[in-house]
């Protein structure tokens, strides 16, 4: 007897289109006066014309495309015309040099490239050393020779539906690691239960608006963009961040929500009080704070500013999704929480001899259990289960929980800086440093800074004899790195201090820079 058929899942783009065509799905206002609104009829035709022209470029399910620009239509189009090929999107971040871009388009296998006009010299300079790369298509300006013009992809072709891919949408976004190349972190589409429990919880609305408050190639903006369109949102964009004008659109479109890191927001209550006084902002209903630590001053300042029902915290990443919530009414009565649990995970903290922590106060690294953690990295799956503990996963922050299981982040068990809400490997710059000819030794770490949150410290030996100075350093770092990584402040030492078995001891080149703070991150 052969097998009941089953029937495909509509696509959530699609439903949108069908039931409410004529509400905007996008709308890109720039300061410079360019305005572009499309409803969702309008959105959903183009992300088809845009698949259409993928599958004739030859894109099947479980190919990588990767994206690559700043925040725009072009942007959200790719993002839903790779789902309904079923296709991988793989987000790239336009800040990277050629090297770092080149290693990521070329360790996913991409097949296939989709970027901003800003960036084309970009993917013309790296195409050399990207065997597996087949087309690279412009949208939002000319593209460069051999390239080609994505902007007719959206305006003409084939809006019909593609037919249901038969395979689970599967993103995948680089990010780096302790031993220095970028892993490509894979997530399926989770769990519909978790993911509306989630969605329940922070109290989202279909009629709310978001505005994705630091780039979409960011699992933070980038995912909860996802939420909105799911649940048929409207999403405002601003291409480039910009205090006074992020004020703009959420007066001008009535926003009420956003995911931020500490340095936008901080930006924002900055401002003169006469400038923020020309906007309204009592419409902001969910403020998703992450992406790093926000202080405790930070969050006053945006409660004086702001609806103090609106701030809400989450603890998270890339590999664990959304781990903890603290809410609005907690903010206050729990400075340096991260929350309790998020709805459908569990959270366990083990010592280092990997023994379960069950006291209040006690330090322990973090481990999550839940159905939102991602599945593998590429073509590294054994550093996955080295971050594994049975069911339980890792990405090496600290924490301990009190009383009444409030959990609060105070160390990092790996390398990794945040800083300004970017996630910056110490093992990345050591490397590159290490290959300038008058530097033989170097360890890299964050210090606190209470406008970005840490800041990238490199401690160099110089080589004997050489005349090696902090802005040669420097200078050499920005040739080789992308702009957050390079070290903003640089010092130097004699010798670094290790362990016996050769370890650079960095606890102990952090402790003057970090002694006075109640956290280490």
């Amino acid at each position: 007897m052969s097998a009941p058929a089953v029937t495909p899942t509509p696509d959530i783009l699609a439903v949108h289109a069908a039931l409410q065509p004529e509400k905007l799905a996008v709308v890109d206002d720039r300061a410079d006066g360019v305005l572009t609104r499309w409803t969702y009829a309008e959105l959903n035709r183009r992300v088809n014309r845009l698949a259409s022209h993928l599958r004739a470029a030859g894109i099947q399910p479980k190919d990588r495309v990767v994206w690559c620009g700043q925040n725009s239509p072009g942007v959200v189009a790719i993002t839903h015309a790779a789902r309904k090929l079923g296709a991988t999107a793989v987000p790239l971040n336009y800040r990277l040099t050629a090297d770092e871009a080149a290693y990521i388009v070329d360790n996913c296998d991409a097949v296939f490239v989709w970027t901003d006009a800003e960036f084309a010299g970009l993917f013309e300079e790296i195409l050399p050393r990207c065997p597996k790369l087949r087309a690279i298509a412009v949208f939002g300006g000319a593209p460069r020779a051999g390239q080609l013009a994505g902007d007719v992809f959206l305006e003409a072709g084939d809006e019909s539906e593609p037919r249901p891919p038969g395979v689970e949408a599967t993103s995948m976004i680089y990010t780096s690691g302790t031993t220095g190349n970028p892993k490509g972190a894979v997530r399926g589409a989770g769990d519909p239960a978790q993911s509306r429990a989630l969605v329940e919880h922070l109290g989202y609305r279909p009629d709310d608006v978001y505005l994705p408050t630091g780039p979409l190639y960011h699992s933070g903006p980038g995912g909860f963009m996802g939420i909105a369109y799911a649940l048929g949102q409207t999403v405002v964009l601003q291409r480039k961040f910009d205090a006074e004008d992020w004020l703009r659109l959420v007066a001008t479109h009535r926003v009420t929500s956003t995911f931020s890191a500490p340095t936008p927001i901080r930006l924002i209550v900055n401002l003169p009080d006469a400038v923020k006084a020309k906007y309204e902002r009592s419409s902001m209903r969910v403020m998703v704070a992450n992406a790093a630590p926000w202080s405790f001053a930070l969050k006053q300042a945006y409660v004086r500013d702001f609806p103090p029902s609106s701030l809400w915290e989450v603890y998270g990443s890339t590999e664990l999704g959304v781990d903890c919530v603290l809410r609005p009414e907690d903010q206050m009565r729990k400075p340096g929480s991260c929350g309790q649990a998020a709805p459908g995970v569990e959270l366990a903290l083990f010592d280092d001899d990997g023994n379960r922590v069950t006291e209040t106060g006690k330090p322990g690294e973090l481990f999550v259990r839940s159905k939102s953690v991602l599945s593998t990295y590429h073509k590294a799956h054994d550093k996955f289960l080295a971050d594994t503990r049975g069911d339980y996963h890792t990405v090496g922050d600290v924490a301990y929980f009190d009383e009444e299981g409030f959990y609060f982040i105070c160390d990092r068990k790996k390398d990794m800086i945040i800083s300004g809400g970017m996630n910056v490997y110490p093992a990345e710059i050591e490397s590159a440093l290490d290959h300038h000819p008058d530097v033989m030794d170097c360890a890299v770490f964050g210090i606190p800074s209470e406008e970005w949150g840490e800041l990238v410290h490199a401690i160099v030996v110089a080589r004997p004899g050489s005349d090696l100075t902090a802005a040669q350093v420097g200078d050499f770092a920005r040739k080789h790195l992308a702009s957050y990584k390079v070290p903003r402040s640089i010092s130097f030492l004699p010798e670094l201090p290790r362990t016996g078995s050769g370890k650079i001891l960095k606890r102990v080149l952090r402790e003057p820079y970090w002694k006075d703070k109640k956290t280490r991150v």
